[in-house]
């Protein structure tokens, strides 16, 4: 039997998951995450507050985030989507690939920011294009193998495909020139799979062992 389209996210949902996902954020960071307009964002926040959800914090170094009561509540509707949707079985499968992708992710990670001269491993300052370039073209390789993942999931929930979009235009961005996008921003390909990483333990209910 074939199952049926799974049904897509409601925005207010997107906005709360990527919250928890990705932590206190502005409304710039969390239109990256989510694939809506910001005064869409802005507008669920604002539903979200009133509901008790989500609390914003002014300054520099404020933004939007969880309350105690929005984590509970993403945690119900997640669990909610993914068992109307009758995924959990495919999310967990694509799950399983990804572990085995994560560590490879970590070392390519690693090699971008650490380098070995004359046999001592030192920072790596970005000095030597040849190297970085050879890094790259590692980092586009595992995309090839990270985008099956992707497929899998997206085909299990549709709110997973943003991750995609947004690992591609992370590399896209790192390829030409603009090397904050492989490590180092809260837009880059590190960063990304880190909240993949995190939204995949949430959907399935698995607790982050420290």
């Amino acid at each position: 039997m074939t199952r049926s389209q799974p049904p897509a996210t409601d925005t207010g949902l997107l906005v709360l998951h990527a919250l928890r996902c990705g932590g206190a954020a502005g409304l710039a960071r969390l239109a990256r995450a989510t694939g809506l307009g910001e005064s869409d964002v802005e507008s669920e926040l604002i539903d979200l507050a009133v509901a008790g959800l989500v609390t914003h914090m002014a300054g520099d170094f404020g933004g939007w985030s969880l309350t105690d009561t929005g984590r509970v509540v993403d945690a119900e509707r997640i669990t909610a989507e993914l068992e109307s949707a009758g995924a959990r079985a495919a999310v967990a499968a694509a799950f399983d690939d990804f572990l085995v992708l994560n560590p490879e992710l970590l070392d390519l990670c690693t090699a971008w920011q650490l380098r070995s001269v004359d046999g001592v491993m030192t920072a790596n300052d970005h000095g030597d294009p040849s190297y970085d370039a050879r890094v790259l073209a590692r980092f586009a390789e595992f995309d090839q193998r990270a985008a099956v993942v992707g497929a899998e999931l997206s085909a299990a929930l549709p709110r997973f495909g943003r991750y995609r979009t947004r690992l591609v235009e992370a590399l896209d961005r790192a390829t030409s020139g603009a090397l904050e996008y492989v490590a180092d921003s809260t837009a880059s390909y590190h960063a990304v799979w880190a909240e993949l990483h995190e939204d995949l333990l949430a959907t399935l209910g698995i607790p982050r062992w420290v």
